[in-house]
């Protein structure tokens, strides 16, 4: 049994980070976050210490480290706001713990080099989680793409939208400089299963980025790919919109679609099985993706930003 600590636990990921843990036969002995709406916790690990100052946090799973206490902390969880996380897996290693980090892991593709040098140092690991990669239909891709032996180019188009009230630009969610920008903060996991499928980046090309939507498009070795991506609720089909419905979301692969409704539900404990088996995603698995999503946010326009609709569009 490993025991963990949990940066971010009143985060909307945090929950799922618990389940994991518990459901992999750990346990959860630390967790932190700046706003006590953490009752969540009481559902996993009740007797866990909760802290809502990172210098108390720090100083007990220090004082749990140098007692050799039976809760000193093997591994830390990071579900914090996105700026944050290169600086709380650094704590983790510095911390002589492995991390577990939600996506995205940096913002910037220089982070990486960083934490790998620490990595390094400290001989402890990073795993960042890439759940579709575990997604059964993104494995079944996979295997057709390898299976076409580069001879195919494939046509990809892909739409999501998640809408989101007032209060998203309000938080650091809206701040480009804290979330890395819509691309980042909704669309990393995409980019990084499309660059896992369908080989490495040979185009990047943004047609839009504006605080709600983005959209462009990306060539890779074995595809062509449209992609739109919004928190606009006018975005939702209007359809889809009548009956109350406020994400949606499309993957097309010449012209079928690639089912993604279920299989969601487990993917962090999958995730946690991996990395506890040691075949989790480490810090280089990250780049290529990181790298797609830092180019959108700092890249020219190419088209008119104007009334950008997916559908009339894309």
């Amino acid at each position: 049994m490993k025991n963990f600590a949990l940066i971010g636990a009143a985060g909307y990921v945090a929950p799922r980070h618990m389940k994991a843990i518990k459901d992999t036969g750990n346990r959860l002995v630390a967790a932190l976050d700046k706003s006590d709406s953490v009752g969540v916790i009481d559902s996993y690990f009740p007797n866990a210490e909760f802290f809502t100052e990172f210098e108390r946090f720090d100083r007990h799973l220090d004082k749990l480290r140098r007692s050799n206490n039976s809760k000193q902390v093997d591994c830390v969880a990071i579900a914090s706001p996105n700026y944050l996380h290169d600086a709380h897996v650094r704590f983790a290693l510095r911390s002589h713990a492995d991390a577990i980090c939600e996506k995205p892991l940096v913002l910037n593709p220089w982070n990486i080099d960083g934490l790998q040098d620490i990595e390094r140092d400290s001989g402890r690991r990073v795993s960042t989680i890439l759940q579709l990669r575990l997604h059964p239909a993104v494995i079944e891709l996979k295997e057709m793409v390898a299976a076409t032996k580069g001879d195919h180019k494939f046509d990809v188009d892909l739409t999501y939208i998640t809408a989101r009230g007032n209060w998203y630009f309000r938080s650091w969610k809206g701040e480009e400089k804290k979330s890395g920008g819509i691309a980042t903060n909704i669309g990393v996991h995409f980019y990084d299963m499309l660059h896992y499928v369908f080989g490495d980046v040979r185009q990047n090309i943004v047609h839009l980025n504006t605080p709600g939507k983005a959209a462009g498009y990306l060539e890779y070795e074995n595809a062509r790919v449209r992609w739109f991506l919004s928190v606009d609720i006018d975005d939702v089909p209007e359809g889809k919109r009548a009956v109350g419905q406020r994400t949606y979301r499309s993957i097309t692969v010449d012209g079928s679609e690639l089912d993604l409704s279920t299989g969601f539900t487990d993917l962090h404990t999958r995730s946690y099985e991996e990395i506890l088996a040691g075949r989790g995603f480490g810090l280089d698995e990250s780049r290529v993706a990181i790298e797609t999503v830092a180019y959108i946010r700092n890249a020219s326009v190419a088209s008119p930003s104007g009334d950008y609709h997916p559908f009339l569009q894309l």
